[in-house]
Order: structure tokens, then sequence, then C-alpha cells
């Protein structure tokens, strides 16, 4: 496992240009500083950004469906989550998702992929299909509830909110790069 730079990880997204055309975004469901080398990024609970993989390209099979051409990124934390008003005793912290932005503006930006539900999602969202690539998969929040990753960011929000935060606080780093 590395420690990566928000640079390293540009590098990382330079040399898999045009082979990637999504981002997820998950979180491990185990402790602020547990890390798991299923995903390309994770980043720990005090915003550092690790990866056990060498290219961006390296499967992960972390999407059901949904692996191949695509980066996987997850936020150590959510351990003993059970709903989304009840996120357990490691709910996402502020710096984990400040970062988890910034990370996929940087990837986004040297992906050349749009900050959009068709390219960047959450693995909530994804597993409900929103954006309607896999209509005959459904295994999140709206169907069978196995995997909600990031349908919330903090207890209590409204239902839906953690992609088009996220997506939202994505697209204003990435116009603030140079």
């Amino acid at each position: 496992m590395n420690t990566l730079t928000l640079e390293q990880v540009k590098w990382l997204a330079q040399a898999a240009r045009g082979q990637i055309d999504a981002i997820y975004h998950h979180w491990t469901a185990g402790r602020y500083n547990q890390f798991f080398d299923d995903y390309h990024l994770s980043i720990n609970g005090d915003g550092e950004i690790r990866s056990a993989v060498t290219y961006l390209t390296d499967r992960r099979s972390a999407t059901y469906m949904r692996n191949t051409g695509s980066v996987a990124i997850a936020l150590e934390c959510a351990m003993g989550a059970i709903g989304e008003n009840d996120l357990g005793q490691y709910p996402p912290t502020d710096k984990q998702i400040e970062v988890l932005a910034q990370v996929t503006a940087v990837l986004c930006k040297e992906l050349e992929l749009p900050i959009d539900i068709q390219h960047v999602m959450t693995h909530a969202e994804a597993a409900d299909n929103k954006d309607g690539r896999w209509p005959h998969v459904a295994y999140g929040p709206d169907s069978t509830c196995e995997r909600w990753d990031l349908l919330v960011l903090k207890e209590g929000a409204p239902r839906w909110s953690g992609g088009e935060i996220i997506r939202g606080k994505a697209n204003w780093y990435k116009n603030q790069q140079k």
C-alpha cells in the first residue's frame, strides 16, 4: 500500500486516459484507517489517499458488472452503518468527502470525463442503475438494499443526496484547476 499525493493521482490518470469511462465511489464498511485493496484508491480518516495498484487500469472487483474501464474509490469508513439515518461509529468525515471530491476532479480532468451521473456515481446509484446502463440489474437502496454506499453523506440528509453533493464539490474543484 502506498500513500499518494494529488499530483501522483494525476499521473496515474494520465497513464489511463482513453481506457477509463467511469468512476465509482464506495465506502469500505470498515474503520477510518482500515485499508482494503478491493479499490483502486482509498481515502483514510485523515484524508490520506492510499492505493495498492500500479495502474488505474488494474481491474478491481468493487462494483458489480461495472469493473471494466472504471476506477473504484473508497472512503475508509461506515463500519456498523445500518441505514441512511445511522451511519455507524465511523461515518464519512468532512475531510474524506473533500478529498474524494478533489481526487474525482483530478481524475475527471485527466481522463477527460464529465462529472455527471453517467460517468461518476456512488455505489448506491450504480446498484440502483441510476444511469440506466444495466436495466436488469438492481441491488441498491430502492431494490434489495445490498449496496447503499454514500446514499447520504450525513445522517438525516435527503435520500440520494450523496452523489449530487460529491459531484457538485468535484465540479467546483475541477473548475479551480489550472
